[in-house]
């Protein structure tokens, strides 16, 4: 790249994340100064900036690069991660979300001291943390660093090393990133999000649309065709055993994963708790279940246009996107892409640390001081707790290159030490009266030892696919409380004490919205399947899809024709 391209490029990066972090700012401006305003954005954010976090907080450099290199090298397969994930926040919106607002709940912890008792509470906030700290934030951290380093040959623009460029990269965009988080709370975080996902989806979008022109050359359509009748079976998302996401894991594992995260998962399901009214977080939630189910076109079709384009031959698949963007973009878009890039980053890194803090703040600190806390004091000391986390992730961040089983193992092996319990005891505690803290507690410990030594002792043994093994411990664990709860009671039932502080009246159109979801959700598998575009289509694609879109009218025309119910909505029991 030219010193006058590069200069251009950093520029117009620089503009825009400049403009990003000046709309943050005056749209925080004396509002983080309370407990509430920092952790949870005063209660106050809307269905349009819920969305925007969730979306950016969730897609990052892991989906861009690593969701279209699966692509590129296998098939679609693994759009099951992202598609799948709408069935999830179905069920946040209509179960989980609903109990959590109404108990005015500001971490998850604080709902499972509720439910069975501090100790469970401390257990969580434990695992949360130490797979925030160790895993989660550093692999974001160095995933990102990778991706800028791929995309704009830092070493090169820089004159120094490998190892250099990389802890530059890192510490410039982990510093930016913790800065959000650190002195600008949720709301800062909520804003930046959403501006950053306006872009994004601009670039989800040009991306694919350049990359099927050049394959056309210079047709669109001619590109979409030539995807289309060559080559078909990259367009299969029905995986094999062999796939790297095999379709049975649908129905098992993944389930419950997608579970925990959309609904369980603090450093997600904080900005549905700052929601301003049940209904404008239930729109949140809904509407980014319609963006997960746009990632197999702006996410993994980059990468089928990439083996096209480039054929089978690359060093590596991480390599198709980045070399895509590379060939396509125009020079004027190019720090705009960076910014955005750096933006997905940001957003991860933010969220983290801000859940981080607020965990540590609200269930470990504030519990432990003998005395009330004032709020300046808990912003004080989240904001502390930020800059520690997010040091000891640039300590940790450089060690994940030499992880012998590679990023991706990595995040996957730690990620089950703790996602199967805390889903389970959520799940059990909410529809349960009778299950008593220490069922909870075994849960956690039989898990850690259960799954880790399934991992590392007896992995070539026993070689389950490590979601078929999600759902195995899931099952075990859920029959481990209920038997607890069946041989030793609690004394006294427990009751869902309400403390609501929003408008908890749902959303007039959430179950229209919902149903259309999972619509959508039926008919991407349609497209994506032998019955679909990887076997044709056949005769049965267009009357399965038509049967799709009845339903979804006949669903509408009843929903519109209702009046609506005057009477206020009670909390849920």
């Amino acid at each position: 790249m030219a010193a006058a391209d590069l200069a251009f490029t950093l520029l117009s990066c620089a503009a825009f994340m400049a403009l990003v972090a000046a709309i943050s700012y005056f749209k925080t401006r004396g509002e983080v100064g309370t407990a509430d305003g920092y952790f949870l954005a005063g209660r106050g954010l809307g269905a349009t900036f819920i969305a925007g976090s969730l979306l950016l907080t969730n897609l990052s450099t892991e989906q861009l690069i690593g969701l279209n290199g699966s692509a590129y090298g296998f098939n679609l397969s693994s759009m099951a991660w992202e598609v799948t994930a709408a069935i999830a926040t179905v069920v946040m919106a209509f179960v989980f979300l609903p109990r959590y607002l109404a108990g005015a709940f500001t971490t998850l912890p604080e709902f499972l001291r509720q439910r069975y008792d501090d100790s469970v509470r401390r257990m969580t906030v434990v695992l949360f943390l130490l797979g925030y700290g160790l895993v989660t934030l550093p692999s974001v951290l160095y995933s990102g660093s990778i991706a800028v380093l791929k995309l704009f040959d830092v070493p090169t623009l820089l004159g120094v090393d490998h190892g250099q460029g990389l802890l530059v990269t890192m510490v410039l965009i982990g510093g930016i990133g913790a800065v959000y988080a650190i002195f600008g709370g949720l709301r800062a975080v909520a804003i930046s999000d959403t501006l950053n996902g306006i872009g994004l989806l601009i670039i989800g979008v040009m991306v694919p649309i350049l990359g099927l022109s050049a394959l056309g050359n210079g047709s669109v359509a001619e590109g979409l065709t030539l995807i289309a009748t060559t080559n078909t079976g990259k367009l299969n998302a029905i995986g094999s055993a062999t796939d790297p996401t095999p379709f049975s894991t649908l129905f098992t594992g993944m389930v419950l994963a997608n579970l925990f995260y959309w609904c369980a998962n603090q450093y997600v399901i904080q900005r549905t708790l700052a929601a301003r009214s049940l209904a404008e977080g239930q729109k949140g939630v809904l509407f980014s279940g319609f963006f997960k189910v746009l990632v197999p076109f702006l996410m993994m079709l980059p990468g089928i246009i990439a083996f096209h384009l480039y054929g089978p031959g690359l060093a590596s698949i991480d390599l198709a996107y980045p070399l895509l963007v590379r060939d396509v973009l125009p020079l004027y878009a190019t720090g705009f892409f960076l910014a955005v890039l750096l933006g997905a980053v940001f957003s991860s890194l933010n969220s983290l640390i801000n859940s981080a803090a607020t965990l540590f703040c609200l269930d470990i600190y504030q519990p432990l001081k003998r005395t009330p806390v004032s709020d300046r004091q808990l912003v004080r000391v989240a904001k502390i707790a930020s800059l520690v986390i997010a040091v000891l992730s640039f300590v940790v961040a450089p060690l994940l290159q030499f992880a012998p089983e590679g990023l991706w193992q990595v995040i996957r092996i730690f990620t089950g030490f703790y996602n199967i319990p805390v889903i389970a005891i959520v799940v059990v505690g909410l529809f349960t009266k009778k299950a008593p803290a220490s069922g909870a507690k075994i849960v956690i410990i039989f898990h850690v030892l259960a799954y880790g030594s399934l991992q590392f002792l007896f992995k070539e043994h026993l070689p389950i696919h490590f979601l078929h093994l999600y759902a195995i411990l899931f099952i075990i664990e859920v029959v481990i409380m209920l038997g607890l709860a069946w041989l030793r009671p609690r004394t006294d039932a427990w009751h869902f004490r309400p403390d609501p502080r929003v408008d908890l009246k749902p959303w007039s159109l959430a179950r229209p919205t919902a149903f259309t979801l999972l619509s959508c959700v039926a008919a991407l598998y349609l497209l994506f399947s032998p019955v679909g575009l990887a076997g044709g289509p056949t005769t049965l694609f267009w009357p399965a899809l038509g049967g799709l879109l009845v339903m979804n009218i006949a669903v509408w025309a009843t929903q519109t024709s209702r009046s609506p119910d005057p009477r206020p909505k009670r909390p849920p029991s």
